[in-house]
């Protein structure tokens, strides 16, 4: 389909892009309304409307070589210096704990799902891959489990406007179960009512503005945060080249599955990441603008998994695939909300988690900061940063098991 920008046209296309993201982050920091949804999914929202209307291309070298490329990688070591292992466990040990029922809820969806809909849908369990490392990781597991399994463009594209459609429904179920009468009777929640005292946060300010104020960043802290995740990345490349190749994929299942983990990018800087988070953490904690960058880039990479979201597409050839997802998100939610119940979690707590497994920690720590639950924005991006550490690993197993 022909376009108002085209493909080739590489700098009118990121001019929409990043002031499409500028754009969706001044509306969260400015709006109620766009606070409570979060600069993220409203700049998937844009982006697929921007698509659907002919003014920005499905598909460009844009999307695939610069930010899939470039801005997506390194954003993975400026998110992860949070990942401190001790840290996690430290200071969300629960809401881990309830992580991680969500995130077994998750692989039984998929598994399910693959049950149900088997022969339905061709390359199955490679979606249920994944989409395993997506639910509980996020959209940086599922590309590296699309590279890691060679998932066809046609196959990743539909999964991916399947899962579109798919996040915005869940994400309007969440805030509806946050405010519903029924679930407020169920579970405890004591952030919920101190947000309802309170109102909006100071001086008129929405949440998020509250949140992403201005900090202390100097030049220096750049440079250091910069420098630092180019090198990760280039690390992990060289790794993952030498050591993937290490492993004879002909050797049977279990090297094959070796080979796929030793050659991913993702594991060893994630690998890495840990490590340094783990083992540094006061030079980590130091280096000022890391969540910032790194939120930035993310904030782009929804952009360009909304450009794919084609109308047309989903009522063509998403239809399945969009069950089956939305499968994987019921069969996670009954996990978090019935085990959240049996270990007396509260509300919040549940809803933040099953986030942080579907939607990553950008979404997790913006519904926190949308409806006022402070105390919850560290350990969002905490355990959903924790998910991207464990979501390609646990989509690895997942495909290997059912033959991707």
């Amino acid at each position: 389909m022909t376009t108002i920008i085209s493909p080739e046209n590489t700098w009118m296309l990121m001019a929409a892009m990043t002031v499409t993201v500028a754009l969706s982050i001044y509306l969260e920091q400015t709006y109620t309304w766009a606070s409570q949804l979060s600069g993220a999914v409203i700049a998937l929202v844009a982006a697929l409307a921007l698509v659907n209307a002919g003014v920005v291309p499905a598909h460009a070298a844009l999307y695939d070589d610069v930010v899939w490329g470039y801005f997506v990688p390194l954003a993975i070591p400026l998110l992860l210096l949070q990942t401190n292992v001790r840290k996690i466990w430290r200071e969300t040990g629960r809401l881990l704990l309830i992580f991680l029922i969500g995130a077994a809820g998750t692989i039984c969806g998929a598994v399910l799902g693959c049950i149900l809909m088997d022969g339905a849908i061709d390359g199955l369990p490679k979606v249920a891959a994944m989409m395993t490392g997506s639910y509980i990781g996020g959209g940086v597991n599922f590309t590296a489990l699309a590279d890691a399994f060679k998932v066809g463009g046609t196959l990743v594209s539909s999964t991916i406007v399947a899962d579109n459609l798919n996040m915005a429904i869940y994400f309007l179920i969440l805030l509806g179960i946050a405010g519903n009468a029924f679930f407020r009777r169920v579970y405890t929640h004591p952030l919920i009512d101190e947000a309802e005292r309170s109102g909006i946060s100071e001086e008129g300010k929405t949440r998020a503005a509250g949140y992403w104020g201005r900090k202390d960043i100097s030049l220096k802290d750049i440079a250091m945060c910069v420098a630092y995740a180019v090198v990760v990345v280039t690390l992990s490349k060289f790794l993952g080249t030498t050591l993937g190749t290490a492993v004879s994929p002909d050797a049977g299942a279990l090297a094959k599955m070796g080979s796929t983990f030793l050659g991913s990018q993702y594991v060893w800087i994630t690998l890495i990441s840990m490590a340094f988070a783990s083992a540094f953490e006061k030079q980590a904690a130091s280096m000022n603008g890391a969540q910032e960058i790194g939120t930035f880039f993310i904030y782009m990479f929804f952009f360009v998994i909304g450009v794919p979201a084609s109308i047309s597409e989903i009522l063509t050839n998403a239809p399945l695939l969009f069950v089956f997802c939305l499968l994987m998100v019921a069969v996670n939610m009954l996990f978090v909300l019935i085990g959240g119940k049996l270990l007396g979690f509260d509300l919040e707590d549940i809803l933040i988690a099953s986030n942080a497994n579907i939607g990553g920690p950008t979404t997790a720590a913006g519904m926190a900061i949308s409806q006022g639950w402070n105390q919850l924005v560290g350990p969002a991006m905490l355990v959903g940063t924790f998910g991207y550490a464990i979501g390609t690993y646990l989509g690895i197993l997942v495909g290997s098991i059912l033959g991707a």
